[in-house]
């Protein structure tokens, strides 16, 4: 007979996950045990039926593997059902509002999760009108400004590497050269967010024309003043790295030049020499993990050694994407 999870709180009932800013420390906390106990729960075949025929609506207006297979997947083991939403084979595409998404959407499911990502000002813009609307929660999948699932998953997957307690650990977030395309300036600003909360010293490395928005940096800057913790900002890679206990080095692109790829890639060809490989990761400490959210550009962003090499931990990075999105559903619808 398969075993049945233990009840979880109501606490968090309704909430939307928009930023992890909007959380407090204890919420986070919270969200991170649900998300070990569900991991726990996977591993040894206990069932985690806490969403019963509930419903989930989950719209993108961008590509996904890890976001949109995470959900699916974990909506399914909490005994739910998600429904797909390619924004450009819905009447999005049409012009129709955010608030005729969020009214009509709540009265057919019980939680809403967007993606949109690609273009500055727009997408927690948008998110949050369909918030003010819905009767439901509004799950972040990534915006313009944060990647809240993706960082809540490195939170965890940090944690399961050092421990509880981070304080004084250094995370080097830096931009590396990519040539696919003009990726999202959400991850680095996520991170910067997040794990200054929790006492780290965190450095940003990004060539000049690459600074993240304003508003995150803030942030950032007062949740480290809080923590105790440090954010300082560098332009190299290898002040970056020095003597780091985690690694994060990935692309974005220019604030500025999101609506004109082919000027934004040409900028970025004059940094091809950030990446990251054994060189670079010999900077760090011998302990120091490798981070990146995936998918990363091998030979761009970071070599083949680095990347499946004995510091890596991006596959189980990658993993602990589920267990985090299922908890923030559970708990939240």
């Amino acid at each position: 007979m398969s075993r049945q999870a233990l009840p979880l709180t109501d606490r968090m009932r309704g909430r939307d996950w928009l930023m992890t800013q909007d959380w407090a420390d204890d919420e986070i906390e919270l969200v991170l045990e649900t998300a070990n106990q569900l991991k726990s729960d996977f591993k040894t075949g206990v069932q985690t039926l806490h969403l019963p025929h509930k419903t989930i609506f989950l719209i993108f207006f961008d590509k996904s593997t890890r976001t949109r297979n995470s959900f699916e997947a974990g909506i399914t083991q909490l005994g739910g059902h998600g429904h797909f939403i390619d924004s450009e084979t819905s009447q999005i595409a049409h012009g129709e509002s955010p608030k005729d998404m969020g009214i009509i959407l709540s009265s057919y499911g019980h939680g809403i999760a967007i993606r949109h990502d690609t273009v500055p000002g727009e997408g927690q813009t948008y998110m949050r009108e369909v918030a003010e609307w819905a009767s439901v929660p509004v799950l972040n999948m990534q915006c313009d400004v944060d990647h809240p699932c993706q960082t809540l998953a490195d939170l965890m997957t940090i944690r399961e590497e050092f421990g509880k307690d981070l304080s004084n650990l250094k995370i080097a977030v830096s931009w590396a050269y990519a040539p696919s395309y003009v990726k999202p300036m959400s991850v680095p600003q996520g991170l910067v967010m997040l794990m200054t909360r929790y006492g780290m010293d965190v450095t940003l490395a990004h060539p000049p024309e690459y600074a993240l928005m304003e508003e995150p940096m803030r942030l950032a800057r007062g949740n480290s003043a809080k923590s105790g913790g440090t954010l300082t900002v560098v332009n190299t890679m290898e002040e970056a790295f020095a003597d780091a206990d985690i690694v994060y080095p990935k692309s974005w692109g220019p604030e500025s030049l999101f609506d004109k790829p082919e000027e934004a890639m040409q900028v970025a060809a004059k940094y091809r020499n950030w990446i990251c490989d054994e060189e670079m990761m010999a900077r760090a400490r011998a302990r120091a993990i490798y981070m990146h959210c995936l998918p990363a550009d091998r030979g761009y962003e970071v070599t083949d050694a680095v990347i499946d090499g004995s510091q890596s931990r991006v596959y189980p990075e990658a993993e602990n994407r589920m267990h985090t999105a299922k908890a923030l559903m559970a708990l939240t619808m």
